[in-house]
């Protein structure tokens, strides 16, 4: 197991700092102020900066337009990205395309992914959240036909639906398998309901009444749902991660200005004492991120499925994340609830991403089910 970043990882978080580093995370209203979503779309004109870095790419062949890294090579990226509060489906789009490389007819990937690199598709994933063996919601149903498929049933929460061109929905068959069906935005018999997300950002609640579906748009191959479930979790995990470097970064700062009794409130040591622990959070949530998105990347011969590092680097996330923006807001006082300040923003994404993650004691439980059907020797 070696961490050490390749040139070709490096190389793409130097990229990816210059393309966010004119973004200002405080530049949309607190969901806090604003009723409904706190902005229409995601941010385009970001969007396309990163279609011009290669960086919507970044995952795909080279045969796609792209640069064939790995998932390390994304969660860094994304680190990058939640350290701003990039307001972009970056996460969505390269996973569920990876997924499509992976998984997909060579005809579907060959269509798609080529304009996934441009910037010119956008693609998300319902049940995005959901956690546990069975990721999928038992809500939405698939049933072959002679022609395709039909699915019918409802999902809630999907980021980015309302201006995603595909959404990649999981969906249960009879026999018990589950498929990932891939829908076009405005497809008949697919209706979106507006949601919001405690960040404030437009979420959608998808129903499928009726969905027909050709061959070439339904993956019925195992695992391929799983396998874009544990990546999107790790990828949430990163943007945990950089959220979470920023809130901290942030407190240091202040901390170290704010004066009390003529000396800066960073040298008093209940103060010190939990931006250690904080700290001690972070580096927790990092070991085990680079843990999961490297067992993504490969099997490695572990003696544990990948799903059991996923589970313990979403442990560290959500409840890291958490306890980093509540020790922020503690030692920043009553600055911490002003609008003008950036961290309220970063309180808000950090919930949903905390909320996204599902509780900790689930993923416990997981884990757990998994050490008993794969004893360690």
């Amino acid at each position: 197991m070696d961490f050490t970043f390749t040139e070709e990882q490096q190389a793409a978080v130097e990229a990816a700092k210059a393309v966010f580093a004119g973004v200002a995370p405080d530049a949309v209203p607190s969901p806090a102020l604003t009723p409904g979503a706190v902005a229409d779309d995601h941010d385009r004109a970001l969007w396309a900066r990163l279609a011009d870095a290669d960086l919507l790419g970044l995952v795909l062949d080279p045969a796609h337009g792209g640069s064939g890294l790995d998932p390390v090579a994304l969660c860094l990226v994304l680190r990058e990205s939640a350290r701003v509060l990039a307001r972009v489906p970056l996460l969505e789009t390269s996973a569920v395309a990876l997924t499509l490389q992976r998984y997909a007819p060579a005809g579907t990937a060959a269509a798609l992914l080529p304009r996934v690199a441009r910037g010119e598709l956008v693609l998300t994933a319902a049940a995005h959240g959901r956690t546990g063996h069975d990721p999928a919601p038992l809500a939405v149903t698939a049933h072959r036909e002679a022609t395709g498929w039909t699915l019918d049933g409802h999902t809630a929460a999907v980021p980015w639906a309302h201006h995603a061109d595909h959404i990649a929905v999981p969906a249960h068959t009879p026999d018990g398998r589950t498929v990932l069906a891939l829908l076009p935005r405005g497809h008949d018999g697919l209706t979106l309901t507006d949601q919001y997300g405690t960040h404030g950002e437009l979420l959608a609640a998808l129903r499928l009444d009726d969905v027909h579906l050709d061959n070439a748009d339904v993956i019925d191959t195992d695992g391929a749902w799983e396998w874009l479930h544990g990546l999107l979790a790790t990828g949430t995990c990163a943007l945990a991660l950089g959220l979470g470097e920023q809130v901290l970064s942030l407190t240091s700062q202040y901390t170290g200005k704010r004066e009390q009794f003529g000396h800066p409130v960073a040298t008093f040591q209940a103060v010190a004492v939990q931006a250690a622990d904080r700290y001690i959070d972070l580096r927790a949530m990092e070991v085990t991120l680079w843990q999961a998105a490297w067992r993504i990347t490969t099997d490695a011969g572990a003696a544990l499925p990948a799903a059991a590092d996923i589970a313990v680097a979403k442990i560290w996330a959500a409840e890291g994340v958490r306890r980093v923006v509540q020790t922020a807001q503690h030692l920043h006082g009553g600055f911490g609830a002003d609008t003008d300040y950036a961290l309220h923003r970063y309180h808000a994404w950090a919930k949903h991403l905390e909320l996204s993650l599902g509780p900790a004691a689930q993923h416990e439980e997981e884990l757990g089910d998994l050490l008993a059907t794969h004893p360690l020797t």
